[in-house]
């Protein structure tokens, strides 16, 4: 049987060959400027999270799975994957202002002070995960309601 070309509607292909136009601009935009540096940021972005990143965050999701224990809880990592992935993601994006590092910059450019990012951070970060709890909280409960009461 001979694989089959699939082909999107018209739509599909227009807005494909739209969002490359624009991410050709973007690169030829960027890399305008200073393509070496550009260049070495992105090959040590990837270096460092292929090489440092990578193993230390699938090292601690392992220390987590085994911590739940029992192959019925582990199903439960998920609540605790989601608002650590989102947190850690927020934290990478926001982090020279979540650390204070650009402080004198940020202020210069706006106006404004870098302090209450950290607290911001913190604050999403329990929402997050207290968000999380209570899905899995909710759960729980419907699993409980669900099963059968034992007889003895």
């Amino acid at each position: 049987m001979r694989p089959r070309l699939v082909v999107g509607s018209p739509f599909q292909i227009l807005l494909l060959a739209c969002s490359f136009a624009l991410a050709a601009y973007a690169g030829v935009r960027l890399l305008a400027g200073d393509w070496l540096g550009v260049a070495l940021w992105v090959v040590g972005a990837a270096l460092l999270h292929d090489l440092v990143l990578l193993p230390l965050y699938a090292l601690a999701d392992r220390a987590m799975v085994r911590g739940l224990g029992a192959a019925g809880r582990r199903q439960w990592a998920i609540y605790v994957r989601v608002p650590a992935a989102l947190s850690a993601l927020l934290l990478l994006v926001w982090f020279p202002l979540i650390s204070g590092m650009v402080d004198e910059r940020y202020r210069s450019a706006t106006g404004l002070s870098t302090d209450g990012f950290l607290a911001r951070w913190l604050l999403i970060t329990a929402v997050l995960f207290g968000g999380s709890a209570l899905l899995l909280a909710r759960r729980l409960r419907r699993a409980t309601k669900r099963r059968p009461p034992a007889v003895h």
